[in-house]
């Protein structure tokens, strides 16, 4: 099982107001060049200023030389289904299948009704755009939500559109939007028993729509000055030296988490590190577990725990 790792910039996981280093093209080129040395397979586009800015920042890595796909970042409040559709199909024929969509959920406060009813928003907003971007004649839609009228994203491909969804959220109205849309679901961190039951849970939700199979998980970490912890909760101890931390990572990944979301890697040190004595030492693992013992869980904890040692 390959495993992926994802780079998630200091702006997105800090929400923090400084502009994300793709609006500076000699320095997104430093930064992807970094990304693709150190081992990274993707990288998260997430603009505060929305889709259309997580378009041109997503545009700026494909015509770039990196390598590297691209998670672009998008809340549906901020722009019209139609409008959505074709700005990412026209993105999609750019990337030839580099471009996946992560759609945030929406923050609803304590209102129970309130926080259903966004889901329910992202719902049709998710079935609009695949209708979208697979349909051969305009069409009408009238929903809860959004009415359109004579849909329809023009040049397409023979095929249609097909950009991978990525969704999250540990409520139950969350778990059955993405049992129903979801090809990767984004996990909220936590320790080995409370990832694995989230992991369950979102399992069987998509097996209701044939779709367990499917579905891809992706897990948020951190890496910061004191060592690696829990995207956003110290639930997840993977301090130094390097070995325990990809050891940990790699127990993780015998749950089937296939794609590790790392944010706090935003030096040139930092990344160069971890893509040299985690990064690296994870997929060697994952190589010789793989080839001694092929089609056994990724991870080999007592190979590693003896390295670590």
């Amino acid at each position: 099982m390959p495993i992926e790792f994802t780079h998630v910039p200091a702006a997105t996981w800090r929400n923090e107001a400084g502009a994300p280093f793709f609006r500076d093209v000699a320095e997104a080129a430093r930064m992807l060049s970094r990304l693709e040395d150190a081992g990274f397979n993707k990288v998260v586009v997430d603009d505060p200023k929305g889709l259309p800015a997580n378009i041109e920042g997503a545009a700026s890595v494909l015509d770039s030389a990196s390598p590297l796909d691209i998670a672009v970042s998008h809340r549906v409040t901020s722009l019209e289904p139609t409008a959505a559709a074709r700005q990412l199909a026209a993105l999609d024929a750019r990337g030839k299948g580099r471009v996946a969509l992560r759609v945030l959920g929406e923050t609803a406060g304590d209102d129970a009704a309130g926080h259903v009813a966004a889901w329910q928003r992202i719902d049709e907003y998710l079935v609009l755009l695949k209708r979208l971007w697979s349909n051969e004649r305009p069409f009408d839609h009238e929903g809860a939500f959004y009415s359109v009228k004579g849909g329809f994203v023009p040049r397409k491909g023979s095929r249609g559109v097909s950009i991978d969804i990525r969704l999250g959220g540990p409520s139950g109205t969350a778990l059955k939007v993405a049992g129903r849309h979801a090809d990767v679901f984004e996990l909220a961190p936590g320790s080995i028993d409370e990832v694995g039951r989230l992991m369950a849970r979102v399992r069987a939700v998509a097996a209701e729509h044939g779709r367990a199979g499917k579905l891809r998980f992706a897990l948020p970490v951190r890496l910061g000055a004191s060592g690696y912890s829990a995207f956003e909760r110290p639930a997840v101890e993977l301090a130094d030296p390097p070995a325990r931390a990809a050891l940990t990572l790699l127990s993780y990944a015998t749950l089937g988490i296939e794609e590790f979301m790392v944010a706090g890697l935003d030096s040139p040190w930092a990344i160069s590190t971890a893509g040299r004595e985690t990064i690296a030492l994870v997929r060697n693992s994952v190589s010789r577990r793989e080839a001694d013992r092929p089609g056994l869980p990724a991870s080999d904890p007592e190979r590693l725990s003896r390295v670590a040692g």
